[in-house]
């Protein structure tokens, strides 16, 4: 039998020889998950003996991350906006990144009207509405299974969004003061050099941005002039290199105000315009 320690130093092992990234860190965070321990837990009890039955079900679970199947599809959970999120192989895992795009939302948003396209597991919608006093929120997704991912974590932090299975605006109806989108942006020859995590456990229907990366914000901000007000926002987040290809896009068709917001490593993250 192993102690705490013992066992997570073993998991540790294991995952550094299977090239796991963030080994380290991943080890913890199974040890937390399967026996619900904190850091002072294992400060407090680390040198105590573990059960055979707690030991299987953990190493199981670190078998599983060294294979690379991603740590959140394990727990099957991310936080996001310091909110827990359900996910799953049919959604795109919330990025830390992502909450930028959340926050420059936020300054603009309460009381309004805001439309969430690519909505994925909801987690910007979602964030937005219980954090942002919204009137009225829908996410749109084209993917029945994120749709379903998206309302169990609506319910879970009890708002109330409208959810659309709709291919972009194809049943979008009425008029937004908002619309924010964080779509397939990838270029589809860089699909095949991601991370295993995530070419090979994410959905790529939500990955792909066609050969350039730009597909669907064309398609947004074409289609978007029909449903956001004068005077309304449209948000974009973006792939690190795209800022100025994207605002040129915003700009050849009607919106006017183009701001560029970079992440914290000084990359372009976060495009967003208003219509004129």
């Amino acid at each position: 039998m192993s102690t705490y320690k013992e066992l997570l130093q073993t998991a540790r092992g294991i995952l550094k020889q299977h090239e796991i990234a963030d080994a380290d860190v991943d080890a913890w965070y199974l040890l937390a998950h399967v026996f619900a321990l904190k850091r002072t837990d294992l400060v407090l009890h680390g040198d105590e003996l573990v059960s055979e039955d707690g030991r299987t079900r953990y190493m199981d679970l670190v078998m599983r991350r060294a294979e690379h199947i991603p740590l959140q599809h394990i727990t099957g959970t991310q936080e996001f906006m310091g909110l827990e999120f359900e996910v799953s192989e049919d959604v795109l895992i919330p990025r830390q990144d992502t909450e930028i795009l959340v926050e420059e939302v936020l300054q603009v948003c309460e009381g309004k009207t805001v439309l969430d396209m690519c909505t994925g597991s909801g987690c910007i919608i979602i964030s937005l509405m219980k954090l942002g006093k919204l009137q009225k929120a829908v996410g749109v997704d084209l993917s029945n299974k994120a749709l379903k991912i998206a309302t169990k974590n609506a319910h879970k932090h009890k708002v109330d969004i409208e959810y659309l299975q709709s291919d972009l605006f194809e049943r979008v109806e009425g008029c937004y003061d908002i619309i924010v989108s964080n779509p397939p942006y990838i270029p589809t020859e860089e699909i095949d050099g991601l991370m295993p995590e995530v070419k090979e456990h994410e959905p790529v229907m939500a990955l792909d941005g066609s050969p350039d990366g730009l597909l669907f914000y064309r398609q947004i901000v074409v289609g978007a002039s029909a449903y956001l007000r004068r005077g309304g926002y449209l948000f974009f987040e973006i792939g690190h290199n795209q800022g100025e290809e994207v605002r040129q896009i915003m700009q050849n068709n009607g919106f006017t105000d183009a701001i560029i917001k970079k992440d914290l490593s000084g990359l372009d993250r976060v495009v967003y315009a208003i219509r004129s």
